[in-house]
């Protein structure tokens, strides 16, 4: 059965970064944009970062261009808005697609693993978030529209359980 330990993908400085370096973490997979109405979810994803990176939480950032061409820089100018705009200090990937036929594998994955409103799996817009537990399996999906803020009681909770 597949986790998230079995994906491989590229950082944002084009180096391949295994995703089983966060094993035995809760990790926080969203993918972002820069021109997004809901940009400012940094600084509420940066929080959640900040507040629990110590007890096990990883945040990781997947620009995506898909909608609304609303991530339309390159890597060094995504890293740079994220840094100077809402201090994110947490792991920023190269630009993907999370869906279609160049969809990135965890993504495709992800979709499988939690289903949208109405069981479709396609993401719909910027900052869908996909929580995944310490045992490296998904817990839940959430919309763009879910804040940062409501994450925090999925996130303790999933903090406390030990790992598989």
């Amino acid at each position: 059965m597949p986790s998230i330990d079995d994906f491989t993908v590229t950082d944002i400085e084009g180096k391949p970064v295994p995703l089983a370096r966060f094993r035995g973490q809760v990790v926080l997979v969203v993918n972002v944009a820069s021109r997004c109405g809901f940009t400012p979810q940094y600084e509420g994803l940066q929080a959640l970062y900040r507040d629990y990176r110590d007890q096990g939480l990883a945040v990781l950032g997947f620009p995506c261009n898909q909608f609304g061409r609303q991530e339309p820089g390159d890597q060094a100018q995504i890293r740079e808005f994220c840094t100077t705009r809402f201090g994110v200090s947490f792991p920023l990937f190269a630009k993907i697609q999370v869906n279609g036929q160049q969809a990135e594998p965890l993504y495709r994955w992800l979709k499988r693993e939690k289903t949208g409103l109405l069981g479709t799996e396609a993401i719909k817009w910027n900052f869908t978030k996909f929580l995944i537990g310490r045992d490296g399996r998904v817990i839940r999906r959430y919309a763009p529209t879910d804040a940062p803020q409501s994450l925090r009681a999925d996130i303790e909770t999933a903090l406390r359980a030990s790992a598989a």
